[in-house]
């Protein structure tokens, strides 16, 4: 079994989330905590496999406690966040902390099912390396554990392209609304290169979640814009 911490500031959603979990094959609360210190103190007396996090806490912020959790050796735990935080600072800080799923709140039990779901699989996929009598790993095992569920990329992606770093570039462009962002400005809002901050933002029209436009400046080549589609 999967061992998972709830942690919300609200009793009542962590007790829904807990529910959800329960309903999940293959998963059992641990337990249940409403602060950020309450999660941290936590994680390290209960071991638990999995934390579903919300970033709006009373006393320090999901984004920090899990800034807590990735500094200490003594905690090797993942993270799903489970917030109504939307904001691009949010998204991209917990990226760059290893989250494995972002999910926005409100949601229903099939949305938390699927990433809880496609989480079981990559632990057991990664379990399975560690066998003792198992040979070198493949590029293909390696790709199968990082890959993202068809069920959640809503798309295929390209090679070299991650769903999780879209959803990164999509957010960011979100959050400028109509002025949208040239390819060199999102690779500065998301610390991608300038050339795969292009490459997904090209992808994103692709599938029609984003479009691009010329402006045409006093001299030189337009430049060429982005925003998210309405």
């Amino acid at each position: 079994m999967i061992r998972v911490l709830v942690v919300d500031d609200d009793f009542m959603v962590a007790r829904v989330h807990a529910g959800f979990v329960e309903r999940t094959p293959g998963f059992t609360v641990a337990g249940m905590t409403h602060t950020g210190a309450e999660a941290i103190e936590a994680v390290g007396r209960l071991r638990p496999d999995l934390v579903l996090l919300d970033i709006y806490l009373p006393d320090m912020t999901g984004l920090a406690v899990l800034q807590e959790l990735r500094a200490s050796p003594a905690t090797d735990v993942d993270v799903v966040v489970v917030s109504a935080a939307r904001d691009f600072d949010s998204v991209k800080q917990a990226l760059r902390g290893g989250v494995v799923h972002y999910l926005i709140k409100p949601f229903r039990y099939q949305d938390l099912r699927e990433r809880l779901d496609h989480y079981a699989e990559r632990h057991r996929r990664l379990g399975a390396l560690a066998e003792p009598e198992r040979e070198d790993t493949r590029q293909e095992d390696v790709d199968r554990i990082f890959a993202a569920p068809v069920g959640l990329a809503r798309a295929v992606m390209p090679k070299g392209l991650t769903a999780e770093t879209s959803a990164l570039v999509r957010t960011a462009l979100g959050a400028v609304g109509d002025e949208g962002l040239s390819a060199a400005e999102c690779a500065e809002r998301t610390g991608l290169s300038r050339v795969s901050a292009r490459r997904y933002l090209e992808h994103l029209v692709s599938i029609g979640a984003a479009e691009v436009r010329s402006r045409y400046g006093s001299t030189g080549r337009p430049e060429r814009r982005f925003r998210v589609t309405a």
